[in-house]
């Protein structure tokens, strides 16, 4: 194991050790994976500081003490250049139990670093929601249901002119704080810019960026849900949207009485701001019209490769596998990304249907192609168009996967990059557990995320540019009536994830009730 970035000055108070966790085994690395369960590696302690991973260290016995490595004096990696660590203005200091804060996140020694035992929980850098509406969640009691996407549309619509600054902030920060404590550390979500929603809804969105830019990566992409062409004054919304911080401009072409000319509105502001774009797009089961090749093509001619994207795309279950994997490679020609939203397609397709309902789920992994990006996302909460849901990404992943019969370790490997790594691709940006990166890190209750997949785990913590941003306890069994408890996570009864005690005092609590 290659360690880096603690040389010089001891470890101090302001470092985070995140002791005996697993990383990903890097792709073509050859390394045996236990079990089959796959890209699982040997236990490591990672050392967080100044908002980087300053070291990945081989992981010492849970039982010993941690003590700081101590080489030569006078030198500080955090700022040394030599070091080939980046310093950054994060504070890297970690909640500390002996304050009470944190919920005993964290325990440090005498002017010695917090640890956290994460116990052989497997760390990544955390999830990334490539598509979610946060301004419209939460607003199922203010519709009437429906029978279908139109309805849903028109219902939200409707909606939208009783929206408020602060009805959007806090209905959105319900959803985001959701999103937070599942392990997602980045986030892209629609803002709705037009005559009924006015800019309430991107202020709203625009203050939780900021309030929240300590747990979570917020982007705001300007949308037109209702179209362009019929509604003149919304392409000047998503200007001012644009102007006053919007990070990208999104359209919705089955909306509107002119697709193509909307494809090429939402372009020409796209391409005026320098900004990505994305296209909600082809959401039915009729393959006999499409828009996709709309946003193909201007994607083309703008030269807006690897910065477009598609969401839905339903159309693609209704083909046969010879046209799909023709599509896929379209998209990947054109470095277009697709995100599929399986709770919403699940619950909008096939309502004309009164038997043999259909998925209408774009079949992604069965549809990969080398270059495409693909993802797996949030979609709608609570609302006309999805009434269901909680901002669990690892959640969704696993019922994508059942959805689309996936089995194999190397599907679902797939599938978790679905909602990773191929989902940062969309977004913009690549993060790995290496030294030297930004210390976001989400643990998760498995030694591996193919078996977190298919168990739908807890996560246990996370921390964002180094700083501790949640903890959700490992359950424990009651198994008198003393208060004494058994373990309820992974590893047969061996000490599990987030036990972040350490030396004496984890002997002397290991009987006792987790305080978390």
């Amino acid at each position: 194991m290659t360690t880096s970035g603690t040389q010089g000055r001891d470890v101090g108070p302001s470092t985070v050790v995140i002791r005996d966790v697993r990383l990903a085994i890097p792709a073509g690395s050859g390394a045996v994976r236990p079990g089959g369960a796959g890209l699982a590696g040997p236990p490591v302690d990672l050392i967080l500081r100044d908002g980087l991973i300053a070291a990945i260290e081989p992981a010492r016995h849970p039982g010993d003490r941690y003590t700081p490595p101590r080489l030569a004096a006078g030198r500080d990696t955090a700022s040394d250049p030599d070091s080939g660590i980046a310093r950054s203005t994060a504070n890297g200091t970690a909640p500390d139990a002996r304050t009470g804060t944190g919920s005993d996140a964290g325990t440090a020694d005498a002017n010695g670093p917090a640890v956290f035992d994460a116990g052989g929980a497997f760390a990544f850098p955390g999830f990334v929601d490539a598509h979610v509406h946060l301004d419209k969640a939460h607003i199922l009691d203010r519709c009437r249901g429906g029978a279908g996407l139109a309805q849903a549309v028109a219902q939200v619509r409707a909606a939208k002119r009783g929206f408020t600054v602060d009805d959007v902030h806090d209905r959105a920060a319900r959803v985001l704080r959701r999103a937070i404590t599942n392990g997602t550390t980045r986030m892209r979500s629609y803002v709705e810019a037009d005559s009924d929603a006015g800019l309430r809804s991107f202020e709203a969105l625009a203050a939780l960026r900021d309030e929240y830019a300590h747990a979570v990566d917020l982007r705001l992409s300007a949308f037109a849900q209702d179209g362009t062409t019929q509604a003149p004054r919304t392409l000047g919304l998503l200007r001012r949207a644009l102007e006053r911080g919007a990070d990208e401009v999104g359209g919705c072409p089955y909306t509107d009485a002119d697709p193509a000319a909307h494809v090429r509105a939402i372009f020409d502001l796209a391409v005026e701001f320098d900004v990505p774009v994305d296209f909600h797009v082809d959401f039915d089961l009729d393959p006999s019209w499409e828009h996709l090749s709309l946003v193909v093509a201007e994607t083309r001619r703008r030269g807006w490769g690897g910065r477009t994207s598609v969401g839905h795309v339903t159309k693609l279950s209704a083909l046969a596998p010879v046209d799909r994997l023709a599509v896929a490679r379209r998209l990947a020609d054109a470095g277009i990304g697709l995100v599929v939203l399986p709770a919403t397609d699940l619950f909008l397709s096939g309502r004309d249907a009164d038997r043999l309902v259909p998925r209408g789920v774009a079949p992604a992994v069965a549809t990969q192609v080398p270059g495409l990006a693909m993802a797996v996302a949030t979609n709608n909460v609570v609302n006309p168009f999805t009434p269901f849901g909680d901002a669990d990404l690892l959640r969704m992943a696993n019922l994508y996967a059942i959805v689309s019969q996936l089995d194999t370790d190397d599907d679902l490997r797939s599938v978790f990059a679905m909602v990773t790594a191929a989902a940062e691709a969309i977004v913009g940006g690549a993060r790995r557990i290496e030294v030297g990166a930004p210390a976001d890190v989400v643990l998760l209750d498995a030694p591996d995320p193919v078996t977190a997949l298919r168990e739908c785990v807890q996560p246990l913590a996370g921390w964002k540019a180094g700083r501790q941003t949640f903890i959700r306890p490992r359950p424990r069994l009651l198994v008198d009536g003393f208060g004494r408890t058994a373990e309820a996570g992974f590893g047969d009864g061996d000490r599990g994830p987030a036990q972040a005690v350490t030396g004496s005092r984890q002997r002397e609590d290991r009987d006792a009730i987790n305080p978390f």
